[in-house]
């Protein structure tokens, strides 16, 4: 999924010359506390509500405010986890689009990103989830998938991040086609595999919630 087809249509930009009076009606209006701020097709930031009711000024025109998240932007090829990578990166609760141009075409949430994230074929299919500790030099997502293929399983989705407490390793999630790990696990720890947690999806409300708080924890949101 690409950024282009995450753009929330229902979001306008404001301009530099709006009033923060304006800002907040749109604000109370869409349920959100900041607002994309274009010029000419140019993105220039995001103004907030904090930014608003410090300045305790109605009347005061967007482009006095010093704004928010001015390099938070994606081109519209560009894929749904650069969003929410720069979204987490600064803090920020959407993200400009633009085009092949550089020109301002839109603006996407944290929110519906990680609602289609939710709806995406890898949460749909029921199976488990596994996470392994590695050195990095041992990091080989092909043969992890050897092994667990061996198991009749295959890998629906997989997502590394460097170890916070050990720079020198790495935490691998994985999410398999299979209800019944124990197999698969077999095989991981006996090829030397570190298993620090696995999650078997046995009910489907209980997955929708876990897999969502399991991204926002991960994603530091």
């Amino acid at each position: 999924m690409i950024a282009e087809e995450l753009i929330n249509h229902m979001i306008p930009p404001l301009k530099p010359k709006d009033s923060a009076k304006k800002a907040r009606l749109w604000m109370e209006e869409l349920r959100c506390n900041q607002l994309p701020v274009v010029e000419d097709e140019k993105f220039l930031g995001l103004v907030s509500e904090d930014l608003i009711l410090e300045a305790n000024d109605a009347e005061k025109n967007i482009a006095d405010f010093d704004l928010m998240g001015k390099r938070c932007v994606v081109y519209g090829s560009s894929h749904f986890y650069d969003v929410i990578k720069i979204a987490s990166d600064n803090s920020v609760q959407m993200v400009g689009v633009l085009n092949n141009e550089g020109k301002y075409i839109g603006v996407i949430t944290v929110q519906d990103t990680i609602t289609s994230f939710a709806q995406s074929a890898a949460i749909q299919i029921p199976g488990g989830i596994l996470v392994l500790s590695m050195n990095q030099i041992d990091y080989s997502l092909a043969e992890i998938s050897r092994l667990i293929e061996e198991n009749n399983a295959k890998i629906l989705s997989s997502s590394i991040k460097e170890d916070e407490l050990d720079p020198s390793k790495l935490k691998l999630t994985l999410k398999v086609n299979r209800l019944d790990l124990t197999p698969i696990v077999a095989t991981l720890e006996r090829f030397g595999y570190k298993l620090i947690a696995r999650f078997q999806e046995t009910k489907v409300l209980d997955e929708e919630k876990g897999k969502i708080d399991m991204l926002l924890k991960y994603l530091d949101i």
